[in-house]
């Protein structure tokens, strides 16, 4: 069985969103469609992303 060890957390807010993941560190970007297109390209095939369920932001 394969398993994904690619995790990345992430914490939203209003005005931007906070990225961690081991090999790649921490990154700010600001919340628009022009840095999440940035943070897409970090992803892979095999990437979870992971945020905690507060507020209403994780829907």
């Amino acid at each position: 069985m394969y398993k994904s060890n690619h995790f990345i957390g992430v914490d939203i807010s209003k005005d931007t969103f906070d990225v961690w993941n081991l090999l790649i560190g921490h990154h700010c970007y600001s919340n628009d469609l022009k840095c999440f297109r940035s943070f897409y390209r970090l992803m892979n095939i095999d990437t979870h992303c992971v945020m905690e369920s507060t507020g209403s932001y994780y829907q």
